[in-house]
């Protein structure tokens, strides 16, 4: 059955190459033995560096069952997923996820993610993109709130 699945992820990338919509990057959502999602990269069709595979996905699943977690739930994906793709799949909770191509595969197509994995374990200010902490007292009244709301949805 995982095999399948996998098939799926990389036909819809296949599908998305052809089409000229987005990278080649498919994913799908299984839960019980069932596909409940799948999407393909639409960075470039949708000019949204967010829209990749993995996280159309997760949204698309996270609607449908109304939830922002996906516990139960695997992803099958055509290629090893970004830094970004895999903070998301750790936030929905998923899991397992199965995937395809490699990230150094990825990287021999113009789509290497080593920069930003490099990146997180710099010091906020020697980073290619300086991270500058301001007003951090003014912005822990955010967190002071939250942590005396007693309606809050924890995640």
């Amino acid at each position: 059955m995982d095999k399948a699945f996998m098939a799926r992820a990389i036909q819809l990338s296949l599908e998305n190459v052809s089409s000229g919509r987005g990278g080649p990057f498919g994913s799908v959502i299984v839960k019980e033995g069932v596909i409940v999602a799948e999407a393909a990269n639409q960075v470039t069709a949708t000019n949204d560096p967010t829209a990749h595979a993995e996280v159309l996905a997760i949204r698309q699943a996270c609607q449908r069952f109304d939830c922002f977690e996906l516990r139960g739930c695997d992803l099958y994906t055509s290629c090893e997923p970004c830094p970004m793709c895999l903070g998301a799949i750790y936030w929905a909770r998923i899991s397992k996820v199965y995937f395809g191509n490699l990230a150094a595969d990825a990287a021999k197509i113009g789509f290497d993610d080593s920069a930003i994995y490099a990146e997180i374990t710099q010091p906020h200010a020697e980073r290619e993109i300086p991270m500058i902490q301001m007003m951090r007292e003014e912005a822990l009244a955010a967190f002071r709130a939250w942590e005396q709301n007693p309606g809050k949805i924890r995640y």
